[in-house]
């Protein structure tokens, strides 16, 4: 009996060897980098452009890989805790623009200050903060980037200035701190970004161009501004020549290898003091405008998942990486085991974390300032202000 039990024993031990993927990445040799065609970008007033090859090592590229995972299964999660009415509000999700923010990230350096509109969750988490912070913002909680008082259109990092729920407002605050680093003789590029037909973007443009200053204007083109189509929008759909007087470019937004590129030479133009400069970055989000907008009025399924199976920018970056031999699928996999475990984390916590209390209500208006008083809703409400 014994020896049949050891005999049975040493089969099931035989039968249960380490998961297959981690031997099969373990044993296996990977390229360390590969070179890349990427789309050329159309110019404006530039006699040559960002480059029409590069290099991605396979470090970058599972950390872009990464990345762009946990923005889109971060906008997942919002549009589940939403639904759930766990997240109130306003709430504009950006799966299917990955490559813009990533991208952008990947050109500049974390020194650069960089400012956005209110579709604003993945600029937030490539500015460095954590999934946990920005989930539980959105859940209105003490833990999340600006104590739980922001929300979805209004969060802030180190050289992050947001986050901006008013329409184009966000481009003259780009040059208002773009003149401010020129004076302080900090020549960094400053990034923008906008959608709209607004007056105040083409004065920006005029003073920006008028006083050399080192900006980088961006377009995030997703082809709809709320449900009106850009062909029924614009006379002219070429946003990348609307600087009219500044130089631009326009970029394959869903490829983040092209947005790093164009980034990177916008952001050397700017630096070497030649002035402002615009991008168009032609994108595509899978969302409605907001989440109170199913997305499919104006627009057909079918165009949506013809998007989805032929330019998603995570889909193009993992088959670059698997037929270039610097990643497995396998490999792949693994992260996205890892980064849905982190979303689950963080929506647990953004779920627990208790509410900021209504006395702090007028904190942190200002970031160094004595104590003072703050009206509330009629005169006899006050909230007390720390900085």
């Amino acid at each position: 009996m014994r020896k049949m039990l050891a005999a049975v024993s040493r089969v099931l031990s035989g039968a249960a060897p380490k998961p297959a993927s981690r031997v099969l990445v373990a044993s296996r040799n990977f390229a360390n980098d590969a070179t890349f065609e990427i789309k050329k970008c159309d110019l404006h007033r530039l006699e040559e452009g960002p480059p029409v090859t590069t290099v991605l090592t396979r470090e970058d590229g599972l950390r872009y890989y990464r990345m762009m995972q946990t923005v889109r299964r971060m906008e997942l999660k919002a549009d589940q805790l939403y639904k759930q009415k766990i997240i109130r509000g306003f709430c504009h999700l950006c799966d299917g623009q990955e490559a813009c923010c990533v991208g952008l990230e990947a050109g500049i350096n974390p020194t650069d200050h960089l400012i956005t509109a209110y579709r604003a969750h993945g600029f937030t988490f490539t500015r460095g903060l954590s999934v946990r912070e920005i989930l539980a913002e959105l859940t209105g909680r003490r833990g999340g980037c600006a104590k739980g008082k922001g929300g979805s259109m209004h969060m802030y990092a180190k050289n992050f200035y947001g986050g901006n729920g008013i329409v184009g407002a966000q481009v003259y605050i780009n040059g208002f701190v773009a003149s401010i680093l020129e004076k302080n003789n900090k020549m960094k590029a400053l990034e923008l970004f906008y959608e709209y037909f607004q007056g105040q973007i083409f004065e920006a443009y005029n003073m920006a161009a008028l006083w050399k200053l080192p900006c980088i204007f961006i377009c995030e083109n997703n082809r709809y501004g709320m449900g009106t189509s850009v062909e029924r929008a614009a006379a002219s759909t070429d946003y990348y020549k609307r600087g009219d007087f500044i130089p631009g470019l326009r970029v394959d937004g869903m490829d983040v290898l092209c947005v790093r590129e164009a980034t990177r030479f916008a952001a050397a133009y700017c630096r070497s003091g030649k002035g402002p400069i615009l991008m168009e970055l032609q994108t595509y989000r899978y969302h409605g405008h907001s989440m109170s907008d199913p997305g499919v009025s104006y627009r057909t399924r079918e165009e949506i998942q013809e998007v989805r199976s032929k330019s998603d920018p995570i889909m193009l970056l993992k088959d670059r990486m698997v037929n270039s031999n610097l990643a497995s699928v396998e490999e792949l996999k693994e992260i996205d085991v890892e980064v849905r475990k982190e979303i689950e984390d963080a929506a647990q916590f953004a779920t627990a974390d208790p509410e900021p209390p209504l006395e702090e209500l007028g904190h942190h208006i200002y970031s160094s300032e004595p104590p003072f008083e703050v009206r509330g809703a009629n005169q006899w409400i006050k909230f007390k202000s720390v900085s």
